[in-house]
C-alpha cells in the first residue's frame, strides 16, 4: 500500500469483529497498540448489526468511569450527531449533521469509503442497507476472511481520492470472527470450535485461533494505520464472544464476555 499520508482531517474506523478484550491483552499487536493505550470498554451491543448501528450514530464503545472525552461518550462523543441524545459535558471531536455518522461526513465533503467482511454488510441483505447505504463507495468481499482483498480495494480507492480532501474510511475485519481463520492458518477453516449449543466446542482452541488471527491482522494493517498516523483512528471490537462462560458460546447474547471489548483511539494525531 502506498504510504502517502492522508489529509489530517481524515478518519479511519476499524472494527475487529468479535475480538475479545482478553485476546487483545495477550496478543502481540504492535501496530494497533501504537495508536495509544489499550482500554477495556463496553460495546453498545452484543452482535454486529446492533453494535455498528449504534456506533454509526455516535455511541462508540464506552469506558464508563473514565473522565476522558471520547473514551466516555456520555462525557463527550467522538462523533456527535446534531441535537440527538445528551449533548455531553464537553465538546465532541466531530459534530455532524445527517442520518448517521457516514452521512454526516459525506455532507461535510469527506470521501466516504467502507468495507465490511461479515454477512451483516452483504448488500444482498436488505438489513445491511442501514449500515452501508450512505457510503460513497462500499465493498463487500464474498467470504468472511478477506482482509487482504479489502486492503487492495482500499488502496485503489485512496489512490483515486488523493488530493480530494479528507476521507472517512470504515473497515470491518472478519478474520477474528468465528470460526477464527486467516489465509495460511495451520488449521481447517471449516472446523468451528465455537458453536452455540455445540457439543464439541473447545475454549482453548478458540483462544489460540483468535489470538493468531489478531496477530495476523495486526501485521497487515500496519501500512494503513501509518497512513492515518496524523489523522483520527478508532480501532475497537464490535462485540466479543463467549467461550463456555456460564455455558454460553459465541455472541448474540448479553453477557460480560460479549460486551467487553478492546478500544484504542488517536484523535487528530494524539493518542487518547
Amino acid at each position: 500500500m502506498d504510504d502517502a499520508a492522508v489529509d489530517p482531517r481524515s478518519v479511519l474506523f476499524v472494527t475487529i469483529d468479535s475480538c475479545r478484550f482478553d485476546t487483545f491483552c495477550e496478543a502481540r499487536a504492535p501496530h494497533l497498540r501504537s495508536l495509544g493505550p489499550l482500554h477495556r470498554a463496553v460495546a453498545p451491543s452484543h452482535f454486529t448489526l446492533g453494535s455498528h448501528a449504534s456506533m454509526f450514530v455516535g455511541f462508540t464503545p464506552h469506558v464508563p468511569h473514565s473522565r476522558e472525552p471520547f473514551l466516555n461518550p456520555k462525557l463527550a462523543k467522538l462523533f456527535k450527531l446534531g441535537r440527538s441524545a445528551w449533548p455531553g459535558a464537553a465538546e465532541p471531536a466531530f459534530r455532524l449533521e445527517g442520518e448517521n455518522v457516514v452521512d454526516g461526513f459525506r455532507r461535510e465533503g469527506y470521501v466516504t469509503l467502507g468495507t465490511g467482511s461479515v454477512r451483516w454488510f452483504d448488500p444482498a441483505t436488505p438489513s445491511a442497507l442501514a449500515l452501508t447505504r450512505h457510503f460513497g463507495r462500499f465493498f463487500f468481499p464474498r467470504g468472511a476472511r478477506k482482509l487482504e482483498e479489502q486492503l487492495e480495494w482500499i488502496e485503489g480507492c485512496l489512490a483515486e481520492a488523493a488530493g480530494a480532501g479528507p476521507v472517512f474510511l470504515f473497515l470491518n475485519v472478519g478474520e477474528t470472527h468465528v470460526p477464527y481463520h486467516h489465509p495460511g492458518a495451520p488449521w481447517e477453516a471449516g472446523h468451528n470450535p465455537c458453536i452455540p449449543f455445540g457439543t464439541a466446542n473447545d475454549p482453548g482452541e478458540c483462544r489460540r485461533r483468535q489470538l493468531a488471527c489478531l496477530e495476523w491482522v495486526d501485521e497487515r494493517l500496519a501500512p494503513l494505520l501509518e497512513r492515518f498516523r496524523s489523522a483520527t483512528t478508532l480501532a475497537c471490537a464490535d462485540h466479543g464472544d463467549c467461550w463456555g462462560e456460564d455455558g454460553l458460546w459465541e455472541h448474540g447474547i448479553p453477557h460480560e464476555m460479549t460486551l467487553t471489548v478492546p478500544l484504542l483511539l488517536r484523535v487528530r494525531g494524539s493518542p487518547i
